[in-house]
């Protein structure tokens, strides 16, 4: 998260005053007048999303003045939110590890447990060096964690969807000067972009939701966020099956696979990569939750 010098570069005088307590009481009303749940707590996570700082930051500087771009903005996320937008997209940010990432409804919603498969990844190689992808790379979010937090040669995500990669363009070029790896991103079904190199890490957080599920979702994640990130063919697992099979190609010996799959079927993907000789050391990680979320295993 930013500090708070950070976060008072958003803020300041301007000809016209608005100070944070006053933008946040009126947001309240007006998300309050839309019948929206918990109105006060929505209105100080708009201000503090677009201020890039704490959700409780609002509360302690109620006197801080706020510039006027910065408060139309609020006001057109609390509109936003107010139809139902989910709150990322209403403010048009996320934040993913120690990075704030631009998000629309182009891309998925970063979620905290994806952070952990980052850790995994990282826990799991030793030393500078090497390619790692993120398959199915959305917004950026693991790829550019990776180059960030990391020294590899290169970090390449790919993504079938080119309106994800233009939102991963972007956040790439937002956060250049934290990044310690080159990033390449590139257009493709999730390894098909790659050709005949190897590599060190194959990670990725792939559709894993069976089209059949679909009604069962909440209505901010089915309405929201784009379908072809959310769903695979055969009941959830056909991506990730694929991928699973693309992968033992492509990694170099002892390299990493690391996936972020459906609570409900890692006992079948982690059965799917370790009937696959190809593979050893298939663990099944847990999330923040207690669920098993992460399957990881070596070439």
């Amino acid at each position: 998260m930013p500090d708070e010098s950070r976060a008072k570069r958003g803020v300041g005088t301007a000809a016209r005053e608005h100070t944070v307590g006053a933008l946040v009481g009126e947001l309240t009303a007006f998300l309050m007048s839309r019948q929206v749940d918990d109105a006060r707590r929505e209105a100080r996570d708009i201000v503090a999303a677009l201020l890039d700082v704490p959700r409780s930051w609002p509360l302690a500087h109620a006197d801080a003045s706020i510039e006027p771009p910065i408060a139309e903005r609020a006001r057109s996320a609390a509109a936003r939110r107010a139809r139902g937008a989910p709150l990322a997209y209403a403010v048009g940010r996320a934040a993913f590890r120690h990075l704030t990432l631009h998000v629309d409804e182009r891309v998925l919603i970063p979620r905290p447990e994806t952070e952990q498969i980052v850790d995994l990844v990282l826990d799991a190689l030793h030393g500078p060096g090497g390619v790692a992808v993120d398959v199915g790379t959305g917004s950026g979010a693991i790829a550019l964690a990776l180059a960030s937090e990391a020294r590899f040669d290169r970090v390449i995500g790919t993504d079938v969807s080119l309106d994800a990669l233009a939102v991963a363009q972007e956040n790439a070029r937002s956060l250049r000067d934290v990044l310690r790896s080159p990033v390449e991103l590139v257009h493709g079904s999730l390894l098909s972009p790659l050709g005949r190199g190897r590599v060190q890490a194959v990670v990725s957080n792939p559709p894993y939701i069976a089209h059949e599920e679909a009604a069962a979702l909440p209505s901010s994640v089915r309405d929201w966020e784009p379908p072809v990130a959310l769903f695979s063919a055969g009941g959830g697992m056909q991506l990730t099956g694929q991928l699973v099979r693309d992968a033992a190609s492509l990694l170099e010996p002892g390299g990493l696979l690391a996936l972020e799959v459906d609570a409900r079927r890692a006992s079948l993907v982690a059965d799917l990569v370790g009937r696959d000789r190809r593979y050893r050391d298939v663990q099944v990680h847990l999330d923040l939750f207690g669920r098993e979320r992460f399957v990881v295993a070596r070439r």
